[in-house]
């Protein structure tokens, strides 16, 4: 693979700039047991996380989620709470309950206390429309999560 490959000609100032977009490649890459990823770049390893509408519209939502798929839905929200745990220190864990249909929840919660919530519909087409509105997404999770656990620190150390 070249190091070149990126999903548009911005990916690559994308990621250097987004701490989001660089712990959720370092969750990827961290669960590559194999090194598939070892040398791809950044802008690659995030490209099945971009889904035009286009591209949405085509994905169908009969039968199971694609294991690869929830496996983009665990990185995302590993990358929230791995977000949350540098800024606070709070050990963050990561839930996710989702249907054979696509439906269900994710949950990214430290001792008792939730730090974010998401509900999942249409799994199957897990996705932004770009590298960008990913990063937003991910990085308003993150704040959210952060004011939280500031606002109720003795609830997320039980």
């Amino acid at each position: 693979m070249s190091e070149n490959n990126s999903v548009n000609g911005t990916a690559t100032t994308v990621v250097a700039e987004s701490p989001f977009l660089k712990s959720l490649v370092f969750q990827i890459r961290g669960q590559d047991n194999y090194g598939v990823y070892r040398n791809w770049s950044d802008e690659l390893i995030l490209k099945p996380f971009v889904v035009t509408k286009q591209k949405k519209r085509e994905i169908s939502v009969e039968g199971e989620v694609d294991p690869v798929t929830q496996a983009r839905i665990m990185a995302f929200f590993r990358a929230i709470a791995a977000g949350i745990e540098k800024e606070t220190g709070l050990i963050s864990q990561v839930v996710i309950d989702l249907s054979h249909e696509g439906f269900g929840w994710a949950l990214v919660f430290s001792g008792r206390l939730l730090l974010a919530v998401k509900t999942l519909r249409d799994a199957h087409r897990f996705g932004f429309d770009s590298l960008e509105k990913l990063a937003e997404e991910g990085d308003k999770f993150v704040q959210k999560g952060i004011d939280l656990a500031k606002r109720f620190p003795e609830v997320g150390k039980l």
